[in-house]
């Protein structure tokens, strides 16, 4: 069998594999988000030894010097024999999984050591614990089911085509292989795992237990399981403990996951008196409202855009991505993560460019660009197509946002506090997100980040099983507004495409 050897590090891969499959099996598993066909180039990888040549789409994507440096598309490439590939490592700052102090252990879920698992549709984070409580390693990687599309969408259709068994155990072994690399940074033999929690929204679960996604592909769109039950760890094909179990916490409807269920058990949202909005802005926007003793959720089709996905020059946080910018004297200046040459932009540098070209004037209230493509940095820039699909996605997070308070009743002053979840919203210059209307400008100044609240839940639910019950029964409780029918709904996202510009 080949070796293929990735940043130093060896791993055996059968012949004619896609490189793009071999990799999702390591941390340096690469973004697919046109699903692997070859039509956006984001796959680039540096590869050396025996592999095929380059089609005739990887070359429209590359030039002659990046052929002769090395430079391949992952999901146009096979292994035929021992190579080489160097990349950067998927997470860092792109895939948030700090966190974890100050959980409390009441009844671990685990006698030795256990693990906590978000899986999200464009990333995967987990971290590993021991019965103190104390967080012993944690990690990330891209999430390898993204070959079938970036959005859910795209992989409930294939699975319903024929590749259920295919995605469920291609992000199997993407769990497998995290866990492995924390059990590696701990000291650790994955067996001696013998407990584990894995959060995700509705779809990612039932493509993880192989569960048939018709009935979330069709209306009314009422999910046919809900989970918040454990399953054999060994049904899933997780190298943890002989007989360990994995508990998957309760989803709240089709498309309110069990994320945002272990989000809101991370911000103690239900245990404040406060009204409180919670928004978990991701490739999924989930959000819940709650008021008056009721909870109520809803959830928009933000898409990838500000994971890095989807954009001409869109990427992971990670080394040589454009996170942040700022206009000084008239001109852009941009903070590049690791200092070096600009190679992209991540989803916070995608905010402050179109709050900088408002500033600007050089992107008006439509959203139409003086120059197009706008140069950002160096060879950074953003097209009119990018700034579309950012228009698309900001107006919808925001859209549900003012439809859960507007159906509330609530006036904006009656809103004591927005939080923020997920990695995305950590690096989030907050009165930028409010320029362009991301967020409801009304609540900038009353808005906080709370990191990777799905992951923070996920490891309370393994730290303390009585929380479990808990949770299960706030998300039975919770009401779900349907905002594919809803009017109101579709007044502010038509509203919210247009920008506010400089008086």
């Amino acid at each position: 069998m080949p070796v293929m050897t990735v940043n130093g590090k060896a791993y055996p891969v059968p012949v004619g594999i896609r490189l793009s499959e071999a990799l999702a099996q390591t941390p340096v598993s690469t973004a697919w988000p046109c699903g692997g066909l070859g039509r956006c180039g984001k796959c680039r990888v540096t590869a050396f030894g025996a592999l095929s040549d380059p089609d005739g789409q990887e070359k429209a994507f590359l030039s002659e010097e990046e052929r002769q440096a090395g430079v391949r598309l992952a999901c146009r490439t096979f292994v035929l024999g021992d190579c080489r590939v160097e990349a950067a490592v998927s997470g860092g700052e792109a895939i948030q999984t700090d966190g974890g102090a100050g959980v409390s252990v009441v009844r671990p879920a685990f006698r030795r050591f256990g693990a906590a698992v978000d899986l999200g549709t464009t990333t995967l984070a987990a971290r590993l614990y021991d019965t103190s409580g104390t967080c012993l390693a944690s990690g990330g990687r891209m999430n390898p089911q993204s070959r079938w599309g970036a959005d859910v969408i795209s992989r409930i259709q294939a699975s319903m085509d024929g590749a259920r068994e295919e995605i469920a155990a291609c992000v199997r072994e993407g769990i497998a292989g995290l866990l492995r690399d924390l059990a590696e940074q701990a000291g650790i033999e994955t067996q001696a795992m013998d407990g584990a929690v894995i959060t995700g929204n509705t779809a990612m679960l039932y493509l993880l237990t192989a569960s048939a996604p018709d009935a979330l592909s069709r209306a009314p769109f009422e999910a046919d399981r809900l989970f918040g039950c454990e399953v054999e760890a060994a049904s899933l094909a997780l190298p943890l403990a002989p007989g360990a179990w994995v508990y998957l916490p309760r989803c709240i409807s089709a498309f309110v996951g069990a994320d945002i269920t272990a989000a809101i058990a991370a911000a103690g949202l239900c245990r404040s008196g406060k009204t409180r909005l919670l928004a978990d802005i991701g490739t999924n926007g989930e959000m819940a409202l709650w008021h008056g003793g009721e909870l109520c959720c809803c959830s928009t089709a933000a898409g990838p855009a500000f994971e890095g996905a989807g954009l001409s020059m869109g990427m992971q946080g990670a080394n040589g991505a454009v996170d942040h910018l700022r206009v000084e004297d008239g001109e852009l200046c941009a903070h590049v993560i690791g200092g070096g040459e600009p190679k992209g932009i991540c989803g916070s540098g995608v905010v402050d460019a179109l709050a900088c070209l408002l500033r600007l004037e050089t992107l008006d209230e439509t959203g139409l660009l003086d120059d197009d493509p706008a140069v950002l940095c160096g060879d950074v820039s953003l097209t009119q197509k990018d700034v579309r699909m950012i228009q698309l996605a900001k107006s919808a997070v925001c859209a549900g946002m003012r439809t859960l308070v507007q159906h509330a009743k609530l006036s904006w002053e009656q809103v004591s506090e927005l939080l923020v979840a997920g990695g995305f919203g950590s690096y989030l210059d907050l009165e930028n997100a409010g320029r362009i209307g991301l967020i409801p400008p009304e609540l900038v100044m009353r808005t906080r980040a709370i990191g990777n609240a799905a992951l923070d839940g996920a490891s309370m639910l393994l730290l303390d099983q009585a929380l479990r019950e808990e949770t299960e029964g706030m998300a039975r409780a919770a009401r779900t507004a349907d905002l594919s029918t809803d009017p109101v709904f579709m007044q502010w996202y038509t509203e919210g495409m247009f920008f506010e510009t400089p008086d």
